[in-house]
């Protein structure tokens, strides 16, 4: 089962377990229209089930999750300034919501539970990052007290091209000829691809440990040369001249940072690596392995990308959005 299983994650992860083993996949979501579109990307597909409901309400979670092997919670108020205007929304879906699945996978004994969380929750400054924290502690938490499945995290960076990213935004404006607006040319952020997305995702359900965080390996970039492929890109791909579009700086948004951190310093403490990932344990009873350096790992203190590996990375994102699923 995948709670917000029409967002781009979502969807994604849907599409490569259809070739796993995976007998049924579920797709839980609020939005109706979204779960229509789903069904006519993949047709019919008597693996994939579609269901309707709320993670905030107890009994549509319950009605999904009944059968659940494995759960991937997605469902999340992700808007940075949405969730800074509305503290009670994101408290409501990204905390209780959290809680309500969990209590539900304890209820039908899910073998497995992975929390999708954000590099934002890491010393969080907004109210996303701040919800998204406490739901890591609810799964830690429940973790730590399981008589039967594993609950684990994983923790993304932005990932480009999904619904509402920056990259998304920068490209309606190019199309439109508008200007892009960046806070901060300065900023930078960890990001990664959907197909990244749903590899931690599988490594999680298939090698986490109980309570425990993984997280990928992920590269960097700053913001504004980000802006910058992103005009040239788009604009030479419509056969329009970037020259008509202006990249503006409008500065910072209340809660946003200007570097995003993977981990903290006292996570870094007890974590290990693990081939592309870092595994973060609850204390220092975890697995053992190749110790991290003891730092905090910020997207400013990573080697970024250059322009041109950012213009190779929008190529590898059209040609993997080339193999996804079309509508019929």
């Amino acid at each position: 089962m995948i709670t917000g299983g029409t967002g781009s994650v979502g969807l994604v992860l849907a599409h490569a377990l259809l070739s796993t083993k995976a007998k049924e996949i579920c797709l839980f979501g609020n939005d109706e229209n979204g779960l229509f579109e789903a069904k006519s990307m993949f047709g019919e597909n008597p693996r994939l089930k579609y269901a309707f409901g709320d993670v905030r309400d107890v009994s549509s979670v319950e009605s999904a999750i009944e059968d659940a092997d494995i759960v991937f919670h997605g469902a999340a108020l992700k808007h940075l300034n949405f969730c800074e205007e509305n503290p009670y929304e994101a408290i409501s879906t990204n905390v209780i919501g959290t809680q309500n699945v969990i209590n539900s996978c304890k209820k039908f004994g899910a073998r497995k539970f992975i929390y999708v969380s954000t590099d934002k929750a890491v010393n969080p400054s907004s109210t996303m990052g701040a919800t998204k924290l406490l739901g890591e502690k609810l799964t830690i938490d429940a973790g730590t007290r399981a008589r039967g499945g594993v609950l684990a995290c994983v923790r993304f960076g932005n990932i480009l091209g999904s619904r509402g990213s920056v990259l998304r935004i920068f490209e309606r404006s190019v199309l439109a000829k508008k200007p892009l607006t960046v806070t901060n040319s300065e900023m930078t952020r960890f990001v990664m691809l959907p197909s990244e997305a749903h590899k931690v995702l599988l490594h999680a359900a298939g090698s986490a440990g109980q309570a425990e965080i993984v997280v990928l390996k992920m590269r960097a970039l700053r913001i504004g040369d980000l802006a910058e492929v992103c005009r040239d890109y788009f604009a030479e791909k419509a056969g329009i001249s970037p020259s008509q579009i202006k990249v503006n700086v409008v500065g910072s948004k209340p809660g946003e940072k200007m570097h995003e951190e993977l981990m903290t310093f006292s996570e870094s403490e007890r974590a290990t690596e693990s081939g592309e990932f870092f595994v973060i344990p609850r204390d220092n009873s975890g697995k053992v392995g190749k110790k991290v350096a003891r730092k905090s790992y910020s997207s400013d203190m990573t080697s970024l990308l250059s322009k041109e590996e950012i213009l190779e990375l929008l190529k590898e994102l059209d040609s993997e959005a080339a193999g996804a699923p079309t509508a019929n």
